[in-house]
């Protein structure tokens, strides 16, 4: 293993995924977000449509068409803690649900213009992604924009991305389950998130906010990230069961489980132990200790409900196995562990099935494949991610009638 290996690993890891760094200063951030913004503005203009390569998420497999309905949340009574000046804490969300019909309703962009030019900007932090030829505001999703919820009662589940990640890529997985019969609600952390579109201004932000992390946080920081998360979880169950009209009545909040990846698998597993609203939960290769090694309490103190990790051999260390196993160690406990073979940290997002296309029209290596997702092929890894996860809650939180 080569030392540019594991300094790549080491930060996906930490859960950032990226070469990233807490920008330090004031003018800093406003560097940033004019870059961001003048990003925003010419990636769709900079590079001719011919030149560019529109990538594809996989179709999910359900029954299920998939109507798409975007929230922006406030809480007031906290502050955002990586910009204090915004002065109260931002939340946006997806609810992707099985819909009544998706005819005249258009399918939505796994990123929005706004938000594709700030990634283009940001990609070649972001796994080492190609600085150029790629259409990201291309790519469709198979959800529904607007497309009105099928009547019934459907069980939820909450959606935490990686460090450094946005909630977009978590398309192929969220897709799959909602086409099954879930309500998944996939939910961004701004100011960890890689970007996040508002549908305003806001005095201290931007409308497309770019992510404060350049590099992997500290000890105070990844404590302060993972904290912020849970509370971001729960002011999303708060406002679902305060959700009014045609979606919240289907929505069925008896039935809640949540999963996240990396950081937001951290949050995920911590969530169930801290909430008993939510019935099961799976970690999607999130540690299960701080930085300076001491336990979340879910790891220390065991949780009577059912917990999945689900890992790869490719990210598989000490650190990883300390931590989990301390999870499983706990006497009657309802904690499993599978791993995914000749496969990588990547597997569980979207990469996973937009990687091996960028190696396709040779815009990334076989070895920077092989670094993000693995070796495993595309169909296969998907597959496999989405019959483990759709598997487990099936049996846990399951859909039809109770």
């Amino acid at each position: 293993m080569t030392s540019a290996h594991m300094t790549r690993r080491t930060v996906t890891t930490a859960g950032l995924g990226a070469a990233l760094a807490l920008i330090p200063s004031t003018a800093a951030r406003a560097s940033a977000r004019a870059s961001a913004r003048a990003s925003a503005r010419t990636a769709a203009s900079a590079v001719p449509a011919s030149a560019s390569t529109a990538l594809r998420l996989p179709a999910p497999t359900g029954p299920y068409r998939i109507g798409a309905t975007v929230l922006h949340l406030v809480d007031p009574s906290r502050n955002d803690p990586w910009v204090p000046a915004i002065g109260v804490r931002e939340v946006m969300v997806t609810v992707l649900h099985p819909a009544r019909t998706v005819r005249g309703y258009p399918r939505a962009p796994q990123l929005t213009p706004g938000a594709a030019g700030l990634f283009t900007f940001l990609a070649p932090e972001i796994h080492g992604l190609p600085a150029a030829g790629v259409d990201w505001a291309a790519t469709l999703t198979h959800s529904h924009t607007g497309a009105p919820v099928l009547p019934g009662r459907w069980p939820v589940l909450l959606y935490s991305p990686g460090g450094g990640e946005a909630r977009t890529m978590g398309t192929y997985l969220a897709e799959e389950l909602a086409s099954h019969g879930w309500v998944v609600v996939t939910v961004d952390h701004p100011g960890d998130a890689s970007q996040v579109e508002f549908p305003t201004d806001r005095p201290g932000r931007d409308m497309v906010r770019p992510t404060v992390f350049f590099r992997p946080p500290d000890a105070e920081q990844f404590r302060t990230m993972i904290d912020t998360r849970l509370a971001d979880l729960r002011l999303v169950l708060d406002r679902l069961e305060a959700l009014e009209g045609p979606l919240g009545r289907a929505l069925d909040l008896g039935r809640v489980g949540v999963y996240g990846h990396s950081a937001g698998g951290t949050a995920a597993a911590q969530a169930l132990y801290d909430d008993r609203r939510i019935t099961a939960a799976v970690n999607l290769e999130g540690y299960l200790d701080q930085v300076d090694g001491a336990l979340f309490p879910v790891a220390r103190n065991g949780v009577d409900r059912p917990l999945l990790l689900l890992g790869t051999d490719g990210f598989r260390d000490a650190r990883l196995d300390r931590s989990w196993g301390a999870m499983l160690a706990h006497p009657g406990g309802r904690t499993r562990r599978r791993q995914l073979d000749d496969a990588a940290h990547g597997v569980f997002t979207d990469y996973a099935a937009l990687v091996p296309q960028l190696q396709c029209v040779g815009l990334m290596t076989a070895a920077d494949r092989v670094r993000l997702v693995g070796a495993v092929g595309s169909g296969a890894a998907v597959r496999a991610v989405r019959h483990l996860v759709r598997g487990f809650f099936g049996r846990r939180v399951p859909v039809g009638a109770q």
